[in-house]
Order: structure tokens, then C-alpha cells, then sequence
């Protein structure tokens, strides 16, 4: 079989799907990542540490929140999406979940977050309005993610969609209405942010109730379902939480306001590989998913090896023109050149990472050891950069984090090749498992 007529087997079918994405999801990204370059660029650098700060503890918090209780809404309903009782009593008691959580989350946030950023010279004021914005924006991302579940149960994907995409296009015009009227300041901007979020808890909100029609009921019965079903995954949700901006955190810890600026907005230039990730599972899970087993090595590696000419073609940009990603953060950030380097050539690492973690979950690769490994290893790597290195500067936190990928992309590799030696992990029940010799 020819490699075009390969890569029109792969894409023609899926051109549709892809067009929905692009106008929709695809339009509701590209105003965020457009809002988060207009802030590197046009807030101050002390402005702007604000901004990355009170966003990257927003979003570990979000998740913290969640630990994936909103995922098993789904699996839960099952079949009987026209049940708008029993959707209506699941909510309830995910909503329930979540307000335990929050009595937790609340006290730890107010507790924890002064802490973090006790080196930054920040006011008492400045820090109290971050806590507080905290605590109201993570309540609000809670019913996005609770309600949200329902639009996607009761497959009104348009409301879902919709509902983002106004708070990316509404957010983004309002930044330029602020920044017009020269009031443009880390508030303002984090506030706007916020405002786009509230949205689209409001939204979700009042469709899922119209959705359901009914008011349900919590009880003991469906909150031990949820975490039942929950439970493999809160520890990979909680360790991914906690790793996703372990950079920033780390550098608000033991640095500066310009490391932390720096750091964040180098982190919004990483953010552009998340576009290309969200399309993952609509072309190349389903496609792997279903591919017959005679067929899976050279797939395998024919995609495999295109991501990596990507990947390679984007970290040679970057080395040999770092002024192209400079230009787009603007000049307070123009003397990264090196620091730009290692960012992206970390996002390219985690990127393909991904890559290889969705092929071998569509094939069954998944093993016990695989996810611990992960866990140990990257946790042992952070420990011997806290214990020996100086982590006060943008440098040394970005070199963490490409020993950190680099050593869950080794993993996924060792992986890939412990499945195609052994085979997928076997299934219960009558399906036909194939053999470690069928993939060879």
C-alpha cells in the first residue's frame, strides 16, 4: 500500500470531524491562547507574574476538586440518557462530592497560597484578592465541569461548545476594550478571565436544568458509585495536578517576580502544542483502535515518525530562530533565547508522550508498573533538582522539567516496546485477546 493512498485512508474519513473541532473547539482554544499572549505582552512583567501565578494554582485546584468524579457521570448513565431522574440524582450527589471537597480545598488554598508566594513582595491586600478570586473562580470551573457532564450525557455538544467559545471571543474583547481605555492591569485581566468562567458555569447551569427538568436527589448508594469508579484514577489526577505547572510553582517558591513572569509566559508558548493534543483522540485513537493487528507495527511507526519529524522541526525553529517565539512574547522577554530552547523542547517531549500514551491505550498497552513508574521516577527527578540544584532561576526550573518528559517519554517508549513483545493486557469477559505474536 502506497504512503498517500495510507494517508488518505487515515485523514479523508475524518475530515469532517476535524472541520467540527476547528469551529468550534478549535476557535474557543485559539482565543484563549490569543488572550494569554495578549497579557505577556502587554502587561508589565510584575503584572503579568500575577496573572501566571493565580492561574496555575487555579487550574491544580480545579482538578483537585474534581479528582475525576465529573468523568464517571458518563459510564454511570450509561444507555439511559432519556433517565433524567437518574442523571438528576447522579448530579446531586456528584454535587454533594464537590462541596466536601470544597470545605477542603477552601481552608488549603487560604492556608497555602500566602505561602507559596511569600517571596514575591505582594502586598497583604494583593495576596487576600488573589485567595479570594481563587476561591470563587475554582467554585465556578467546579459547576462548569459537574454541569458541563450533563450537556455531553444528554449530547447537546452545541450548547457545550457554544458556551465556550462566547466566553473565549467575549473575554477577548473585553481585554481589548480595557486595554483601549488604558486599564489594563493584572486584575483587570485576571478578572475578565474569571468573568469568562463564571459564564460558562451559568450556562451549563441553567441547560442541564432544562436538560433534566427535574430536581434530583442525593444518596449514599450513587456517591459510593462515583468514587467506586473514580478511585483508580484520583491518583494519576492528583500527581497530574500537581506536575502540570510544577514549574511555576516551584520558581514562585524559590524565585523572583521576572522568574516567575518569565517562566509563565514561556509556559503560554508550550500551551500551543495543547491544540494539536486535543485532536489526538479524534484521528489517531480511533484509528489505532480499530486497526487490524498485521497492520499495527508499520502504522505504529509511520506515525510515530511523522510526530517526531514535528516534533524535530519545531525544536530546530526554536534553536536556530529563538527571535520567532521571542516576538510573540514581546520584549520584556526578549533575552530568553536559551530558555526558549528548553520550553519548547520540553513541550515537544510531553506532546509526544502523549502521542505514544493514546496509541497504547487504544491497543490495551497498559500495564500495572507503567503509571508507577512514571510517578517514581518523575518525583525522583524533581527531588535530586531540589536537593541539588539552585532553582531560583528560569534555566534551571525549565531543565527539571526536560529531564522530567524526557523520563516519561523513555517510559512510554519501553512501553510501546514491552507491548508489541508481550502483547495488550488482557480483557474479562469473551474477547478475542491477541498475542504478543500477532504484532510482531
Amino acid at each position: 500500500m502506497s504512503l498517500t493512498h495510507t494517508l488518505e485512508t487515515f485523514f479523508v474519513p475524518k475530515l469532517h470531524r476535524v472541520i467540527e473541532f476547528l469551529t468550534s473547539q478549535g476557535i474557543t482554544m485559539a482565543g484563549n491562547l490569543i488572550y494569554g499572549f495578549l497579557c505577556v505582552r502587554l502587561l508589565p512583567i510584575s503584572e503579568y507574574a500575577k496573572f501566571a501565578v493565580v492561574f496555575g494554582v487555579l487550574g491544580t485546584i480545579t482538578v483537585l476538586m474534581d479528582i475525576s468524579f465529573s468523568g464517571t457521570l458518563l459510564p454511570l448513565v450509561g444507555e439511559r440518557i432519556d433517565d433524567r431522574r437518574l442523571i438528576a440524582d447522579y448530579v446531586a450527589s456528584l454535587r454533594q462530592l464537590a462541596h466536601w471537597l470544597y470545605l477542603v480545598m477552601a481552608p488549603a488554598t487560604i492556608l497555602v497560597y500566602p505561602f507559596l508566594v511569600r517571596k514575591q513582595q505582594w502586598s497583604w491586600r494583593v495576596v487576600a484578592a488573589m485567595v479570594a478570586i481563587l476561591l470563587i473562580a475554582s467554585w465556578c470551573a467546579r459547576v462548569s465541569g459537574a454541569y458541563g457532564a450533563v450537556l455531553i450525557v444528554r449530547r447537546d455538544r452545541g450548547s457545550w461548545y457554544r458556551a465556550q467559545m462566547v466566553s473565549s471571543l467575549g473575554t477577548l474583547a473585553l481585554l481589548g476594550i480595557v486595554w483601549a481605555a488604558h486599564a489594563l492591569s493584572a486584575f483587570s485581566a485576571i478578572l475578565i478571565n474569571v468573568a469568562g468562567i463564571v459564564y460558562v458555569a451559568l450556562s451549563y447551569f441553567f441547560r442541564a436544568r432544562r436538560l433534566l427538568g427535574t430536581k434530583g436527589n442525593p444518596s449514599i448508594e450513587k456517591r459510593k458509585a462515583i468514587v467506586h469508579l473514580a478511585l483508580p484514577n484520583m491518583p494519576n489526577a492528583i500527581f497530574y495536578a500537581l506536575q502540570g505547572p510544577i514549574s511555576l510553582f516551584l520558581i514562585t517558591l524559590f524565585g523572583h517576580t521576572t522568574a516567575v513572569a518569565s517562566v509563565g509566559a514561556l509556559s503560554r508558548l508550550g500551551q500551543v502544542f495543547v491544540l494539536f493534543s486535543q485532536m489526538t483522540p479524534l484521528l489517531i485513537e480511533p484509528y489505532f483502535a480499530k486497526l487490524p493487528a498485521q497492520r499495527l507495527k508499520r502504522n505504529y511507526l509511520g506515525v510515530i515518525s511523522i510526530e517526531v519529524a514535528f516534533c524535530l522541526l519545531v525544536t530546530g525553529l526554536a534553536h536556530i530562530y529563538p527571535q520567532l517565539f521571542l516576538w510573540v512574547l514581546g520584549h520584556n522577554y526578549s533575552g530568553l533565547r536559551f530558555e526558549v530552547l528548553l520550553m519548547i523542547a520540553s513541550s515537544s517531549i510531553s506532546y509526544l508522550s502523549g502521542i505514544l500514551w493514546v496509541i497504547h491505550c487504544s491497543r490495551r498497552f497498559v500495564y500495572w508498573w507503567n503509571g508507577m513508574a512514571v510517578i517514581t521516577l518523575t518525583l525522583a527527578v524533581q527531588a535530586f533538582f531540589i536537593w541539588k540544584v539552585d532553582l531560583s532561576t528560569v534555566r534551571a526550573v525549565l531543565t527539571m522539567n526536560l529531564w522530567t518528559v524526557y523520563v516519561a517519554l523513555l517510559i512510554n517508549i519501553f512501553t510501546g516496546i514491552y507491548g508489541f513483545t508481550r502483547g495488550p493486557r488482557e480483557i474479562v469477559g469473551p474477547a478475542v485477546i491477541a498475542t504478543g505474536s500477532d504484532y510482531a
